[in-house]
């Protein structure tokens, strides 16, 4: 008696298991195709441009920075395989079993036609409907249903298509700049096109006395692949023997000097060989005359006779 009621207990547990887990109705294979890039980089560096000549004659230098990168660029063709099914679903066996018996039927009723037809049925009706009717009487299976179908991956295969070398040069854009000037280090920062434009009679060196400072010490760093270049500028020595008079010239008061003290400033800047600084002063006190149309006439003729220039005079144009 009690074998019996084990027997029939554990003759329930295993339907029981049966019923629940089912089986999965496995649907064809998908396969998913891509190409993958791989880029390894070889070489990094950072070029600064300090331009001709090499000494430092002028206050102004624009200095060209530029980042270069070699990469080792690999090329894959990656194919994805998924396993594709229709998971078991208990509940559906109450109208697939039926729906399947139909199935069978009609199967074997389309592959009796399609002997008469010399095999022109396809075989989603001769042979789909006779597979799809035996899982649907399978209570242990449903049929297939791509709209319900889930899929695992099953595997990924890798292709190398190609390996080839590539290197890029850029533009330090917008990227900071460390100038050294003696003991005192500012940070600059370049252009859209990668270029420091440098003056020492502008802030932050008109600040500093550069009189004693030899040479700049220039320095770019990128941080993220621990690489850095430095290069030295020397200034020269007449320049620095300029700047202090010249910095004097441009930066003084202008407003309590009269239109002699003003021309004396541009020519001199211009026989100091400074002709920038000369043109860019000229061209603040005409505008500074703007609203006084005698004082500025007075201006650009003195311009012309004492300091032998060619102003053109703004209100001709007007």
């Amino acid at each position: 008696m009690f074998k019996r009621s084990t027997l029939s207990l554990g003759g329930t547990a295993l339907c029981g298991a049966l019923l629940a887990s089912g089986c999965a109705n496995h649907l064809q294979q998908r396969s998913e195709h891509e190409e993958r890039v791989e880029r390894k980089l070889l070489d990094h560096t950072l070029q600064v441009d300090i331009g001709e000549p090499k000494s430092l004659e002028l206050p102004q230098r624009r200095i060209r920075i530029h980042e270069q990168k070699t990469f080792e660029v690999t090329e894959f063709e990656v194919t994805r395989n998924y396993d594709r099914y229709t998971p078991y679903q208990p509940w559906r066996e109450l109208y697939e079993v039926p729906l399947g018996a139909v199935a069978i039927v009609a199967g074997v009723g389309a592959n009796i036609l399609n002997v008469f037809m010399l095999g022109h049925l396809p075989d989603s009706v001769t042979k789909d409907w006779i597979d799809n009717g035996v899982a649907g009487i399978n209570p242990f299976m449903n049929i297939q249903s791509h709209g319900r179908a889930q899929q695992n991956l099953a595997s990924i295969d890798e292709v190398q298509r190609d390996r080839r070398t590539e290197s890029t040069s850029l533009p330090w854009s917008e990227r900071p700049v460390e100038v050294q000037a003696g003991t005192q280090s500012y940070t600059l920062t370049t252009d859209r096109s990668g270029v420091l434009r440098l003056s020492l009679l502008d802030s932050p060196f008109a600040e500093q006395d550069l009189s004693h400072v030899m040479r700049l010490r220039i320095s770019v760093e990128d941080d993220q692949d621990n690489v850095r270049s430095d290069i030295s500028l020397p200034i020269s020595g007449s320049l620095r023997g300029k700047l202090l008079e010249a910095h004097a010239l441009i930066y003084d008061d202008l407003e309590d000097d009269d239109v002699s003290q003003w021309v004396h400033r541009v020519k001199r800047l211009s026989e100091l060989g400074l002709e920038e600084e000369a043109s860019e002063l000229e061209q603040s006190l005409i505008e500074l005359t703007h609203n006084d149309p005698e004082l500025q006439k007075q201006f650009l003729k003195s311009l012309t006779r004492d300091a032998g220039r060619l102003v053109a005079d703004p209100q001709a144009s007007n």
